[in-house]
């Protein structure tokens, strides 16, 4: 499991014309599954995530999780973070989860990240969004289950 960070001052995603999620300072996660992805791959990320400290203290260094400064998460699906693309011009999405089962661990992952408590909004799985974000530093960090 992959999941991209971006450390945010906002961040909301849009389907059509209406905002299906948005929040304030905190973090905008995108996720993506892999075919071999199970629930310690979750466990995994939403702990590492919640526990990141990457939130600055007034000396401007690292020093606060999302979970400190009772930050918000906004978690999006993302499968092309498998994206492979060693050969050709087109990427190659062989890694990433089929839509069935991921949409099950994603939901799964949304409801470990709502379990710290923490404002938790969410686009909409296999949807087209727009998502806009006001990154923060700018701080974007990749977390992989597998590392």
């Amino acid at each position: 499991m992959r999941l991209l960070l971006q450390r945010v001052n906002s961040a909301s995603v849009k389907i059509e014309d209406s905002i299906v999620g948005d929040i304030e300072e905190g973090l905008l996660c995108f996720v993506g599954i892999c075919v071999n992805d199970n629930s310690e791959d979750i466990d995994y990320i939403v702990s590492k995530t919640l526990g990141l400290r990457i939130f600055s203290n007034e000396d401007g260094k690292f020093d606060f999780s999302v979970r400190d400064i009772c930050g918000e998460l906004l978690i999006v699906s993302q499968f092309t973070l498998y994206a492979n693309t060693q050969k050709g011009k087109r990427p190659s999405f062989t890694s990433a989860m089929p839509p069935i089962k991921a949409s099950e661990l994603f939901d799964e992952t949304v409801q470990k990240f709502r379990e710290s408590g923490l404002k938790v909004e969410t686009g909409q799985f296999q949807e087209e969004m727009q998502v806009s974000l006001t990154n923060d530093g700018p701080v974007t960090i990749m977390i992989d289950s597998k590392n």
